[in-house]
């Protein structure tokens, strides 16, 4: 691998710890995002004039801390502030990978919450933010997410979606960073699992399996860690479900596959299993106060996963399960995946009004699940060049590769 490859690879790998070890020193996230770009900038420099080193990591680590060190100085910092500082150089020099939080004994943290990744998203999700700007925040910073993926994921405009990062951003100017105790873990904790769900989303449909993998990791800590809350065991339950499927979404070709004509062979029993576990305790532990989202959908996910084949899908059951997701929170997105459910459960000709109903939704009107939704059901209709041009409006509305060539197929197939 070339000195830029390598570069830009363990950049983005180690983007989020780079941040966060300069936002702990820094306390601005601009400033840390700056510090954490400079060290790509000096590797791509460096690099190819001495030599890649041997710890690419901890090189840039180490280039990352020294610029935000730098920035303290001339910041002139108190006397005190100046002893830690000399304590993070000696850190820095021996290539070791610094707390995120100043004063807070690394050991202790880490007996703690003992992920690093799940560590900062913890941190970043700070109670002084609102929920979907301290959602949205994690994403760009932690999550390896691009603000328009995100915008996206919120149905709003990119710039829209800019505006509250910086605002979330200037919010946390010299607010502290450190982890909070375990018992003020749940006023984070509706944030974190929207972070979790959202990178699984985003890996889910590009095919970008290291996204899921690392969501999948992630809920598995938390489950670890709080195994009696039961949207965390719902969450982990829907991402269990969800990623058997990947082994079936491509074919031999790489081409995408629609979920009702995978090979269910394919399908991962052991995650299945997992999510139907984590689903009974979800269940089990919400029976009082009443499921969360995240267990609804994983009721929903289970309903495909226990089916042997696609003729065998309880799409009543289906339906029902959205009726109780949408009595919880009255999402635009809940509502298109109800009319599809409706669509198999009692024919095309049963959707086609709620499809139309939602194309009048301000939030939907690029959004192309919902153009692909309304082109499938115009081709079981018979309405193939109405059909075809849906899929193709859908496919430009779309930024993902995996759907683009999907919607795109299914359109070629209606040709003439």
């Amino acid at each position: 691998m070339n000195d830029a490859d390598l570069a830009a690879s363990v950049w983005r790998l180690e983007r989020s710890r780079l941040i966060g070890a300069a936002a702990k020193l820094l306390h601005d996230l601009d400033e840390a995002e700056d510090c954490a770009q400079d060290a790509l900038i000096a590797a791509l420099e460096t690099w190819p004039r001495d030599g890649q080193p041997n710890n690419a990591a901890a090189w840039l680590m180490t280039t990352t801390r020294n610029r935000a060190l730098d920035r303290l100085r001339r910041r002139q910092m108190l006397a005190r502030e100046h002893e830690a500082l000399a304590a993070d150089d000696e850190a820095a020099q021996a290539h070791v990978t610094p707390d995120f939080v100043p004063g807070l004994d690394l050991a202790r943290e880490r007996a703690l919450l003992g992920d690093e990744q799940l560590r900062l998203i913890f941190i970043a999700c700070h109670p002084v933010l609102a929920r979907e700007a301290q959602v949205a925040l994690t994403l760009r910073l932690l999550g390896g997410l691009e603000t328009g993926e995100i915008a996206r994921a919120f149905l709003v405009p990119e710039a829209t979606l800019a505006q509250r990062i910086v605002r979330a951003k200037k919010a946390l100017v010299g607010q502290s960073y450190e982890l909070p105790p375990p018992d003020q873990w749940a006023e984070r904790l509706d944030a974190v699992l929207a972070v979790v769900y959202l990178i699984f989303n985003q890996g889910h449909a590009d095919v970008r399996t290291e996204l899921c993998d690392e969501a999948l990791r992630l809920v598995r800590q938390l489950q670890h860690l709080l195994p009696d809350e039961g949207e965390v065991q719902g969450l982990a339950a829907l991402l269990e479900i969800q990623a058997s499927r990947l082994p079936a979404r491509l074919d031999a070709e790489g081409q995408p596959v629609l979920l009702l004509e995978q090979d269910r062979r394919r399908w991962d029993r052991l995650l299945i299993r997992r999510g139907l576990a984590a689903l009974a305790r979800a269940e089990q532990l919400s029976e009082a106060a009443g499921a969360g989202s995240y267990t609804l959908q994983a009721a929903v996910a289970a309903c495909h996963a226990r089916a042997a084949r696609a003729e065998d899908t309880d799409w009543a059951a289906i339906v029902a399960g959205y009726d109780r997701l949408l009595a919880l929170q009255h999402s635009p997105v809940v509502a298109l995946n109800r009319a599809v459910a409706v669509s198999h459960a009692q024919g095309p000709a049963a959707a086609w009004p709620l499809l139309q109903a939602l194309a009048q939704e301000p939030r939907l009107r690029d959004y192309p699940y919902l153009a692909g939704a309304q082109a499938d059901v115009l081709e079981r209709l018979g309405h193939n060049a109405d059909a075809r041009e849906a899929y193709l409006r859908a496919a430009a509305l779309s930024d993902s590769p995996v759907q683009q060539q999907l919607l795109r197929a299914r359109a070629a197939k209606l040709r003439g």
